[in-house]
């Protein structure tokens, strides 16, 4: 260990990677990670080069970091395999050991941790205009009926309207400083309510409006959920496995959350990449759940919509407002009709907002980045039409036909979508009595419009 000064410390492993033989100080890193004497190699990064040496027959030297408490160690080690093949163990030796406290998070990263979290297990999720009116909102919870009704029929209005604040003796309206992390008590729900208020828009937060998300003090009970009479004689995936599912699937999310944080202790950084990953595959499922409870939805023989009148236009640039910041991370430009422009058409408003956001949604992710998304809006004749154009690779010829189709991925394997987004938009377009259409030129892009009856 030449390039690296004196060896520290001095270690053996044998086949099956147990360290057999340990001096200190790596003996006693080793067992505060949770291992033994003899034992499998308990630091992880450690473990991986050793693995790596022993498969391959290499020599390897490196360094590496592990959380030791509150610390940081960083070391250099350099391990060589005992024998050709993968028969034998390695050596080790360790040089250059240094511990450093571990940095506590910033403000801004413990507040998008927050954020993160309570997005994950929030029961009601909405989207807010700047003056905190709601413009769509989303809940599976069956003590939040009588909200969402409330919410329903009266689009627009503040959302302090339809909840109690009692912390806040201050009356509407409030600054969404004063109202984010509050408590709120919902009529119709025993359970308490936190608050947590996004702001969205740069420079002035909430400029753009406001993500409102309501997070409950507990689970709904299981005797309140198993007392909920069924629908149908079969079971319904929508109304009755949906929040089933939804409430511990985002438990496990925001459990996975706090563990890759570190919130809850010191974590090696390979198992907080696996929390990340428990965390993202609970999104996917809970997509999945969305998508396949729109399904049964849209699909069932008494589904209607309720239509009403609309700006196609205004609905487009909020649609845009929403996945700007998607968009951004992307790389990607969205460009949404102008202010000034009004295509006055008839529909449900919810639905169309979920149509558009699938489009442009699709578009984003499909389109490579540094290009350009347009979403343009027209009325001709008694038709009012919103078109989404991407500059991605297009669609082939051969799955033009195809691509409404249920569970079809537009050849894309791998997205982990469920392939149910265009179909499910093309049924709620046509429940409104208008309907959705793709035209497409491989690596030109593909142009998808939302055709609906034009208002007066």
């Amino acid at each position: 260990m030449a390039s690296q000064g004196v060896v520290l410390a001095r270690a053996r492993t044998d086949a099956a990677d147990r360290l057999i033989e340990a001096d200190e100080p790596l003996a006693g890193l080793h067992r505060r990670c949770g291992g033994e004497l003899p034992g499998t190699v308990a630091v992880p990064a450690l473990l991986e080069l050793v693995r790596k040496s022993r498969r391959l027959g290499l020599r390897l030297a490196r360094t590496i970091e592990a959380l030791d408490g509150e610390d940081t160690v960083r070391a250099w080690v350099e391990i060589e395999p005992e024998s050709e093949g993968e028969a034998g163990g390695c050596s080790i030796a360790v040089g250059a050991w240094s511990t450093s406290p571990r940095p506590a998070p910033s403000e801004d990263e413990a507040s998008a941790l927050r954020i993160a979290i309570d997005r994950a297990v929030a029961e009601l999720t909405a989207r807010l205009a700047p003056d905190q009116g709601v413009l769509a909102f989303d809940t599976s919870a069956s003590d939040l009926a009588g909200l969402a009704r409330a919410m329903r029929e009266n689009p627009g209005k503040p959302w302090t309207e339809f909840v109690e604040l009692p912390e806040l003796a201050h009356r509407p309206p409030l600054h969404w400083r004063l109202l984010d992390g509050t408590r709120c008590v919902i009529p119709g729900s025993k359970r308490g309510w936190t608050v947590t208020l996004v702001p969205l828009g740069r420079p002035d937060p909430g400029s753009a409006g406001f993500e409102l998300l309501l997070v409950a003090d507990a689970p709904l009970p299981a005797a309140i959920l198993a007392s909920e009479e069924p629908s149908r004689a079969t079971p319904s995936f929508g109304r009755e496995l949906t929040p089933v599912l939804r409430q511990p699937i985002a438990r496990i999310i925001a459990n996975a959350e706090t563990i890759r944080s570190r919130l809850a202790g010191p974590l090696a950084e390979e198992y907080s990449s696996y929390a990340a990953d428990i965390a993202a595959a609970g999104q996917h499922l809970l997509s999945l759940i969305d998508d396949l409870s729109d399904l049964e939805i849209v699909e069932a023989d008494d589904f209607r919509t309720a239509p009403d009148r609309i700006d196609l236009a205004d609905v487009a640039r909020r649609a845009v407002g929403i996945l700007g910041v998607r968009a951004r991370e992307r790389g990607t430009t969205l460009v949404a009709p102008d202010d000034g422009i009004s295509v006055p058409a008839t529909g449900e408003f919810r639905r169309v907002l979920q149509v558009l956001l699938n489009l442009i949604g699709n578009a984003i992710a499909y389109s490579p980045g540094g290009t350009t998304v347009h979403i343009e809006v027209a009325r001709e004749g008694d038709r009012a039409r919103a078109v989404v154009r991407d500059e991605g690779p297009g669609i082939p010829a051969d799955k033009l036909s195809s691509v409404f189709d249920k569970f079809e991925r537009l050849g894309r394997g791998g997205d982990g979508g469920s392939g149910l987004g265009l179909y499910i938009s093309r049924k709620l377009a046509r429940a409104m009595h208008g309907d959705l259409t793709v035209e497409s030129t491989p690596g030109e892009g593909a142009r998808f419009t939302l055709d609906l009856p034009a208002a007066d």
